[in-house]
């Protein structure tokens, strides 16, 4: 392989998973309120 491209592909593959954990921490920290429907009836959890 050429040295260029894989310098390329670590790099993206760096951006990637930069973003996928940025992704993760955003969706664990998020603040609000969860509320679902289903078979027990309405359920209302704080996050």
């Amino acid at each position: 392989m050429n040295r260029n491209l894989i310098i390329i592909v670590v790099g993206v593959l760096g951006i990637g998973a930069g973003a996928l954990g940025y992704w993760f921490y955003q969706e664990r920290h998020r603040s609000g309120v969860d509320i679902t429907i289903g078979g027990r009836g309405v359920s209302i959890q704080e996050r």
